[in-house]
């Protein structure tokens, strides 16, 4: 049945046909595993489309901290970082707050710590004062859940599982950005969580999780690996990564990822493929960056905020719209005959989202 398009997903980082893959194949622990994480994405899934205040009640949090603490200049974090004590309901004890020490946690303090380096990227490059561009508060819920084998975005705060299939899902910084992106996606525009507009969705939030890392190791385009998650799979993963944005479709044995548009797929699963078709536009971004040299977050990465910035997509927004928007983008910034400009286009051809004039 095809799940109904929503405008504030709780949006996972490890997709659901992931861990479907361990429950048909794995070993009776992994199944297990697999099946645990599913049924609380799906519970979770229930009582976000139930009420909308649901995707506030996971992970509780003491409200009074937010206004009791003064918030810090512009230009610097208001990190909170809580710990659920392996529970999925009730209130989570604050452990650490912005400018304090490192605690005896590493979760905690990977969790801290990734949400500076993506403030870091956002203001440092694109200008941007947090989540919201006015300085929001980075909340995030460390050991969500027992062993729980993902990590999401409620539109309030993240929250992270602690794996079991995977490991701790604060080790990655890449994934931190990428779920981040996702409440600057959610400020900027409009876009429905559902088929091209989702995976549009899913996309900005690789791009943008991948600069976040690049950023962070000082690397060019070329130097990156691109790709997502390769910091949480485990040895028994049948791969390297969740997602590979310079060869999709490769990061492990079944990735269903296209990176054309002549192999979109159809799918009522996954909100229409959201993390499958997704591949597409993080290929066109990948060829880009590639192309114009230099750091992905320079010339292309503007690009690419810019038009999410300055241009509000409409809500059922597709790779075609997107590709447009990029388009006058890079002619507004760089000039109409500009290397960027005509390097956008020749990205979005390469991926058949726009065909060649005749």
């Amino acid at each position: 049945m095809k799940s109904s398009p929503v405008r504030s997903p709780r949006a996972c980082i490890v997709p659901p046909f992931v861990l479907d893959h361990f429950a048909r194949t794995g070993e009776a622990e992994q199944r297990e595993a697999a099946l645990q994480a599913l049924r609380l994405d799906s519970s979770l899934r229930d009582r976000r489309s139930t009420s909308a205040a649901a995707r506030f009640a996971v992970g509780a949090v003491d409200r009074r901290v937010f206004v009791e603490q003064a918030a810090p200049p512009t230009g610097t974090p208001h990190r909170l970082v809580y710990d659920i004590h392996n529970e999925t309901t009730g209130s989570a004890e604050l452990v650490r707050s912005e400018g304090q020490e490192p605690v005896d946690d590493p979760a905690v303090n990977e969790a801290y710590d990734g949400f500076g380096d993506t403030y870091k990227l956002f203001w440092d490059v694109f200008d941007r004062d947090s989540i919201d561009d006015n300085g929001m508060q980075l909340r995030g819920i460390a050991h969500y859940g027992v062993d729980y084998d993902n990590a999401f975005w409620n539109g309030e705060q993240m929250v992270f599982g602690d794996g079991k299939l995977f490991k701790r899902l604060t080790l990655s910084l890449d994934v931190i950005g990428h779920e981040l992106q996702h409440g600057v996606t959610e400020h900027e525009s409009g876009l429905l969580y559902q088929d091209q507009s989702g995976a549009l969705n899913e996309s900005l939030s690789d791009v943008f999780g991948s600069l976040v890392k690049q950023y962070k190791q000082g690397q060019t385009a070329d130097e990156a690996d691109w790709l997502i998650g390769n910091d949480i799979v485990g040895r028994d993963f049948p791969g390297k990564a969740l997602r590979d944005m310079a060869n999709p479709g490769s990061a492990w044995e079944r990735d269903p990822q296209p990176g054309h548009m002549d192999d979109f797929v159809v799918t009522m699963e996954d909100h229409g493929g959201v993390h499958i078709n997704s591949g597409i536009p993080n290929k066109a971004f990948h060829t880009l960056a590639t192309s114009l040299g230099g750091h992905g977050w320079g010339d292309a990465g503007s690009i690419w905020y810019d038009a999410l910035r300055h241009y509000r997509l409409q809500p059922e927004a597709t790779f075609r719209a997107f590709a447009r928007l990029t388009g006058v983008t890079a002619r507004r910034l760089f000039g109409r005959e500009s290397t960027q400009a005509t390097a956008v286009r020749d990205a979005w051809r390469a991926v058949g989202v726009v065909k060649p004039t005749p």
